[in-house]
């Protein structure tokens, strides 16, 4: 790697080796796509020629986070028969955040090992989330939608279960109608509601397969239960992840809390703005935060649009809502 002054900035260059076709080919994608997003996303001018990447741009610190996101994707060619724009995607999101903070991203909390994979948070606030729910029992994951709360939620629940710091994963979410009528769904309460926990679900395949999920499940070693199975019961030495929390009410949020029992931690997830409770009833979400600010043992950590790691689409609407609701309020 080589950095040179010029008129209009810096330029860097980067030899990747092995030289391989076939792995620079899936670096570059169709038509160089992954290389026109690069450009499109930092701001930067990219030549190549073979092996040999030329990097320019008028800030140093955008072409250096060029020349690392290339260097990654070139090692992520060895295994992976695809590079896609989403992944291009989360290591652009990644490079943003370490322009604007001192924070090593390869921090010992930043990456959580699966059977499946690996899952590394993207930014500053998931570091920080991995961080706390490792040293709190009951972990708050606040904000909009995309921003990975729940998907980690699930990460840190396969790892405790695999390092056995924990003897069963319980998934648990408010059966609240989002504009749907549960009723008219077949089966029982436990089964109306199971759809509604198909991003939990997921995840799980992701990280442990679909077999094995399917033989915890009915082991019950993972549990998926509706928030209002949850009366009456104390957990312990589970993993419990309360998603959607914004649609409980006060008094479903405190008898979930109470049910915390010897050598469990909780995670809870949640987006105030998104709620589906009726008109006028207080989310329970939104009341604890204030309730619970100065307990010890609790975590909170709030997520916002920057911190969104799908299509950048998504981030944009995201802020785009939250200037609205700035103005009508």
């Amino acid at each position: 790697m080589t950095t040179s002054s010029i008129a209009t900035g810096v330029k860097k260059t980067l030899h990747l080796s092995p030289e391989d076709n076939q792995r620079l080919s899936l670096l570059c994608g169709p038509f160089d796509e992954n290389i026109k997003y690069l450009e499109k996303r930092l701001l930067v001018r990219i030549n190549r020629r073979g092996a040999l990447f030329s990097i320019s741009s008028t800030d140093d610190s955008r072409a250096q986070a060029c020349l690392n996101i290339l260097m990654h994707l070139y090692r992520d060619t060895e295994h992976s028969p695809d590079i896609s724009l989403e992944k291009v995607q989360l290591y652009i999101q990644e490079a943003a955040h370490e322009l604007v903070t001192s924070q090593p991203m390869n921090d010992i909390h930043a990456v959580i090992k699966t059977p499946k994979l690996q899952v590394k948070a993207r930014n500053q606030n998931q570091i920080l989330y991995l961080q706390r729910v490792k040293q709190h029992d009951i972990n708050f994951g606040i904000g909009p939608a995309g921003t990975g709360k729940t998907y980690l939620a699930v990460a840190c629940a396969v790892e405790a279960l695999q390092k056995e710091e924990v003897k069963r994963i319980l998934l648990v979410r408010p059966a609240v109608e989002a504009g749907e009528k549960l009723g008219f769904l077949p089966g029982d309460l436990a089964q109306k509601v199971d759809p509604y926990l198909r991003p939990l679900y997921d995840a799980l395949y992701d990280m442990l397969g679909f077999e094995q999920v399917a033989r915890l499940i009915e082991k019950n070693v993972i549990e998926i239960a509706p928030l209002a199975f949850m009366r009456g019961r104390t957990l312990n030495n589970a993993f419990i992840i309360l998603d959607e929390s914004q649609n409980t009410t006060p008094e479903q949020m405190k008898m979930f809390l109470t049910r915390i029992g010897f050598g469990s931690t909780a995670i809870i997830t949640g987006d105030i703005t998104q709620t589906d409770l009726p008109k006028g009833a207080k989310s329970g979400l939104a009341e604890c935060q204030t309730i619970l600010n100065n307990v010890a043992g609790i975590s909170v950590t709030n997520f916002n649009s920057a911190d969104v790691v799908r299509h950048p689409l998504v981030q944009r609407i995201v802020e785009a809502y939250d200037k609205h609701d700035a103005k009508q309020s």
